[in-house]
């Protein structure tokens, strides 16, 4: 797992209003996020401890201390940490409405610190050679495709996360790409991504880039649909509703669903049953408050 780690601080609000004016916050957390971060303990969730490796970037502050003792003790691995003091640990201020909904305010900070050359260090390149499948996220750029390179040198199964990176567009993503199996995004960051707002002609401009690549758009509660150069599968979202249950925050159900998407991946199980994992991750989060509400495996299978 590559990409950020943040500290959220979370304001739930009635709903959002317009520029200018003000907005009452009916209740403040304060909780450990950033999509790398919350994938990790995602997948730890299913895979059980020390299956799971993060590699990111954080200051030599109290927040990497304290998200340090978080990975450890929902057993993601923690030796491709990195840490530096010329930057804080990032952050993010997310608004939240009562439908769920959410406008993130992200600052990077030190997570714009894991370069290229620290993927030559001895520990992080054993944790590579180690894994089946590598889920890059947000790190720079550069660091994401000599990351996903070096995987597919390798033989390893690559899932790219775009996140805010689909608003550099294909051509400038495209080395990336190369070396990418899955690219899993909502259906924003397809269109930025590729410059259609229409998933399938989406996917066709990316699979011209590489015609290995299965595109994964993420649909929220109607699930996702899944399209390589072949065919398309749509995934229906869980019914909450059926079980009894509502949305309360949607921030972090992409990562939840990324995170059991590539446990399924890594168990060997088919495209299409790693699918319903990460739609069943993905719904069932939202019905926490928490960032990093993803389900235990237990809990996943009893609906999956």
């Amino acid at each position: 797992m590559a990409g950020a780690v943040n500290w959220d601080i979370n304001l739930f609000i009635k709903e959002f209003r317009h520029k200018g004016e003000e907005v009452v916050v009916k209740r403040i957390t304060r909780v450990p996020g950033g999509k790398a971060g919350n994938t990790a303990v995602a997948a730890a969730r299913l895979l059980g401890p020390d299956k799971v490796a993060i590699f990111a970037s954080m200051g030599n502050d109290s927040v990497a201390k304290q998200q340090t003792e978080i990975f450890r003790s929902e057993g993601v691995v923690t030796s491709g940490l990195k840490y530096c003091g010329e930057a804080e640990s990032g952050q993010a201020y997310i608004a939240i409405d009562d439908e769920g909904a959410n406008v993130i305010h992200k600052y990077s900070g030190a997570n714009a610190l894991f370069t290229p050359q620290d993927l030559k260090d001895p520990s992080r390149r054993e944790l590579i050679s180690e894994a089946d499948v590598i889920a890059i996220m947000d790190p720079p750029l550069e660091t994401s495709i000599r990351l996903a390179k070096m995987a597919k040198e390798l033989g390893k199964v690559v899932a790219w996360d775009p996140g805010v990176r689909s608003e550099l567009g294909a051509g400038a993503v495209s080395q990336l790409l190369e070396n990418v199996d899955y690219v899993v995004a909502n259906e924003h960051e397809t269109a930025n991504l590729s410059g259609s707002t229409d998933p399938k002609i989406a996917a066709a401009r990316l699979s011209a880039v590489n015609n290995r690549i299965r595109v994964i758009v993420k649909l929220g509660a109607q699930g996702c649909v899944m399209y390589d150069v072949a065919k398309s599968s749509v995934i229906s979202g869980l019914d909450l509703s059926a079980l009894g249950l509502r949305a309360v925050n949607t921030v972090g159900c992409g990562d939840a669903f990324l995170g059991a998407f590539i446990s399924a991946l890594a168990e060997g199980r088919p495209d299409r049953e790693a699918l319903r994992w990460g739609n069943c991750a993905g719904g069932l989060k939202s019905t926490r408050f928490e960032t990093r509400g993803s389900p235990t495996r237990e809990v996943l299978l009893k609906h999956v």
